[in-house]
């Protein structure tokens, strides 16, 4: 009986732990129509293109240089069209001069294919 209880105990202590690592890769979700996401991006790149999931951001290329913004600014318009939205719905929470960013999408009429793939 006692072998039976460990061995459920270490399964939950299994179960709860890859719990607590989704937790802390997820990097996007949503708060009512909202979309909300973490970014870790690459200025001065070839191309501006969403790259794939790192641990609890999203890698973007921006095709321009970090200098007083204008990277995100690059940014901002590019997800703009990527979620077929105005400029003005999508809001950068932190990070503007920072590659590390934050960003509101607020109703989204499309979702690129990274975001489907949960």
């Amino acid at each position: 009986m006692a072998k039976k209880r460990k061995h459920q105990e270490d399964k939950e202590a299994k179960v709860q732990k890859l719990q607590e690592h989704k937790e802390k890769t997820k990097w996007f979700w949503w708060e009512d129509d909202v979309l909300v996401f973490n970014i870790l991006g690459k200025p001065s790149a070839k191309l501006t293109k969403i790259g794939k999931p790192f641990g609890n951001q999203l890698k973007i290329s921006v095709a321009a240089a970090p200098v007083n913004g204008k990277a995100t600014d690059h940014l901002v318009k590019f997800l703009a069209k990527e979620f077929d939205v105005k400029i003005r719905d999508i809001e950068v929470v932190f990070g503007r001069m920072n590659v590390n960013k934050q960003l509101r999408v607020k109703a989204p009429n499309k979702l690129p294919s990274v975001f489907k793939e949960r």
